[in-house]
């Protein structure tokens, strides 16, 4: 989860480069509050994908948030 859009693009772009479809959750709630930085957003990808995502992220040292 992240309120930083730059960091969401990035973690996206990285995904997709990938081959994986991450969708972005939470995205109506961030245009609700006016896009303030107070409801985080967060990226999904297919189950079957979650383990290659994980570790997508990890060895771009992007840790924070993960679930």
């Amino acid at each position: 989860a992240t309120t930083d859009p730059v960091r969401l693009s990035f973690l996206i772009a990285l995904l997709r480069d990938a081959g994986l479809d991450p969708i972005v959750l939470d995205a109506e709630m961030h245009a609700i509050s006016g896009g303030l930085p107070i409801f985080p957003r967060r990226l999904a990808v297919a189950e079957d994908n979650a383990a290659q995502a994980l570790r997508l992220l990890r060895d771009a040292g992007e840790t924070e948030g993960l679930c």
